[in-house]
């Protein structure tokens, strides 16, 4: 079987995509082959100068707009001024990050990666009309989900820790959006992708000068590049998949493209939906079909 690859991707036109944090890395390598296919590609982004300078390597129909994950009014004002799309992706991600708190007062990784995307994503979804693609991570692995100290204000802050819970709630988030859309009998999509160890901008990124040095190091050495790690977001965007198939390489690092398992953690129902509870009090937005 052939490698499916972004030349592989179907046409986009007449389509309108949203992505979060596609002004670099995977983000922006995705953004670009949709509007090469003829996608209306809008760029949401925490800083339009970098935004703008990204959609200048891109051809095709691409708009740049101001969107901080950190901050709920900021993802408010975002989601009210789209009409209407086909695809969200929810890319835009922090990775192992000293602690700090969003405008809200939610630790950061959990803030950026889960619930700035779910209130994006409840905002958004009556406005959707194909689907939904999340991008989580192999370190779900390590995740375990704290309902009763989900933003780190009562336990030993651990960075790799906090960043694996966070990609945790990505995979639950997929798969209790998709129950719900069955519930009601939506043909929405709610799906998820892994890109690998791909090299992006996030790896020596945690404020510990050696740590860094050596992540940065080891990254250049074994990492895929983000044109490979984007494959799988791209894929899971534009192939005809049952809805919570979590997509990302055969081998978890390379082979091709193509539904991958998930931790047990992940296939928890029950936590699935007491931490879509949770999230619906931490952001005042609800599930609205």
């Amino acid at each position: 079987m052939t490698d499916w690859t972004a030349a592989d991707l179907p046409s986009f036109a007449g389509r309108t995509v949203i992505i979060t944090g596609a002004n670099s890395g995977l983000g922006a390598v995705t953004a670009r082959e949709l509007a090469r296919t003829g996608a209306t590609v809008i760029l949401a982004v925490r800083t339009p100068s970098k935004g703008e300078a990204a959609a200048q390597q891109m051809t095709g129909d691409v708009e740049v707009r101001q969107l901080d994950l950190q901050d709920l009014s900021s993802v408010r004002r975002f989601a009210d001024g789209v009409d209407k799309l086909d695809v969200l992706i929810n890319n835009a991600g922090i990775m192992a990050t000293p602690y700090t708190l969003t405008v809200d007062g939610f630790e950061s990784q959990i803030g950026t990666n889960h619930l700035g995307h779910f209130a994006l994503t409840n905002l958004l979804l009556p406005k959707v009309g194909d689907r939904v693609v999340t991008v989580s991570s192999m370190l779900h692995y390590a995740g375990r989900i704290n309902l009763d100290d989900l933003n780190w204000k009562s336990r030993r802050y651990s960075a790799w820790l906090a960043y694996g819970q966070s990609k945790l709630a990505n995979l639950l988030f997929t798969s209790e959006l998709q129950r719900r859309l069955e519930a009601v009998g939506s043909p929405l999509r709610s799906l998820a992708a892994h890109p690998g160890y791909s090299q992006t901008n996030l790896q020596g990124a945690s404020g510990r000068k050696l740590g860094d040095a050596v992540m940065s190091a080891a990254t250049r050495i074994v990492a895929t590049d983000a044109a490979f790690g984007a494959r799988q977001t791209l894929y899971a965007a534009s192939q005809d998949l049952p809805g919570n198939t979590f997509i990302g390489p055969r081998f978890g690092q390379f082979g091709r493209s193509q539904p991958v398992g998930r931790s047990r953690a992940a296939r928890d129902t029950a936590t699935a939906t007491a931490l879509w509870d949770l999230s619906e009090q931490l952001t005042g937005t609800k599930f609205p079909l």
